[in-house]
């Protein structure tokens, strides 16, 4: 267990993270353990996670908004693995490890010697958790980002089925959503290790794991066999499935229920709809969600936002503002829970972090350091690993270990 974390502080405290990922997918995993104390060491290449390049500017090169949020709390070291001496101080670090976190590709992390039959025989009770594309089968070793497995997983067919033109969520959904359940299965992998002594390899596929969430959504009827229906969630591919127009903007609202459907046709003034047997019972909605969306949107047309947001409120219809990303940040809602909050960055000046809104009565007040510069703390991990001064400096002359920058 890592002496570096803050002491007792956090459920994840004295727990070491070696993160070997880049992007989004196993930095977002690893992030949520930073907040809850685990002390992560970030291994990156000499040209650094690509987050740090590709999501915008910042005042430093390399430091961009996305990459701050994604990697706060984490410490930075810039090994170059093609190198005998840059896997053996990999190998060291494994050894002081509780979890290793890895989403390259199968073979690459073959010929790099970091499969899980290698780094175990360093450390058995080793969490190991692969973050990967593909699981076997015929795509074991093909590339993957966020955007191809929206598209092979159905994602970008719904909104072809909604609107008649296929697109991507915007938003990086499938890592993000592939990130919680590999931080999900890296936990109770551990709380087995509590119980047992022995840790144990994890492999997180994403295109398997979107495209079951894709179909426990929208198989619908065709989860039986014979079918009953075409697969596609009629309620939520309903071109009309989307913020309702008003008399001057947008609103959001939502109502599954009978006593919230009934109330909404009478704020509508449509109460005859509660006997219309299309519309009077939860399943008629759903089989003729297209009619139901259709008097809904030409009936809140009729009425501002503030109108319908009071009516609404009254009424007890789940319904709030429709945000945009400027007005989100200024929500009082975000504000009052504190979502937003002003920080100073060390090398990128006056910014704003994002807090974690889940409450939990013994969590700890975790000190996070922001989030590192590339190779920030690489002589500081090594010399925890046992190198020397002397060896350090070898290492770094070398071109092994990258300097800071």
């Amino acid at each position: 267990m890592s002496q570096h974390s803050a002491s007792g502080a956090g459920a994840l405290a004295g727990i070491r993270v070696l993160d070997l990922t880049s992007a989004v997918v196993g930095p977002y995993a690893s992030k949520i353990m930073a907040d809850n104390g685990a002390d992560v060491i970030k291994v990156e290449s000499s040209d650094g996670d690509v987050i740090r390049w590709i999501a915008g500017p910042s005042p430093t090169p390399g430091m961009s908004g996305k990459f701050l949020h994604l990697n706060r709390g984490k410490r930075s070291i810039v090994l170059d693995l093609k190198k005998a001496e840059g896997r053996e101080a990999v190998m060291r670090l494994v050894a002081q490890s509780d979890v290793l976190l890895i989403n390259m590709r199968p073979k690459a992390v073959e010929r790099l010697g970091l499969a899980y039959e290698n780094v175990s025989r360093v450390n058995p009770r080793l969490v190991y958790c692969a973050m990967v594309g593909f699981g076997p089968g015929p795509y074991r070793d093909t590339p993957a980002y966020d955007s191809i497995i929206q598209g092979g997983t159905g994602v970008a067919a719904l909104s072809e089925m909604a609107t008649g033109e296929p697109r991507y969520v915007p938003y990086v959904v499938a890592d993000r959503t592939v990130g919680l359940m590999a931080l999900n299965a890296v936990l109770m992998a551990l709380l087995q290790r509590e119980r047992t002594g022995a840790g144990q390899q994890i492999e997180v596929p994403m295109f398997e794991n979107m495209a079951a969430l894709v179909l426990s959504e929208h198989l619908y009827g065709s989860t039986f066999d014979p079918p009953l229906s075409p697969p596609g969630d009629l309620r939520l591919i309903d071109p009309e499935a989307k913020p309702v127009k008003t008399l001057d903007g947008y609103i959001c609202l939502t109502t599954n229920t009978d006593a919230q459907a009934f109330a909404l046709m009478r704020v509508m003034g449509r109460p005859e709809m509660q006997t219309d047997p299309r519309f009077s019972t939860k399943q008629a909605r759903a089989a003729h969600s297209r009619e139901y969306f259709s008097i809904r949107a030409q009936e809140m047309a009729k009425r501002t936002t503030a109108e319908w947001l009071a009516l609404l409120k009254e009424a007890d219809i789940p319904a709030m503002p429709y945000n945009t990303l400027d007005s989100l940040v200024v929500d009082p809602h975000i504000q009052a829970a504190g979502v937003l909050r002003a920080a100073e960055h060390p090398t990128e000046g006056r910014m704003w972090d994002l807090s974690d809104p889940t409450y939990m009565s013994a969590r700890g007040e975790v000190e996070l350091r922001p989030a590192p510069t590339l190779g920030q703390h690489g002589a500081e991990i090594l010399a925890e690993a046992g190198y020397t001064p002397e060896e350090i400096e070898s290492l770094s002359a070398s071109g092994v270990l990258g300097t800071p920058r």
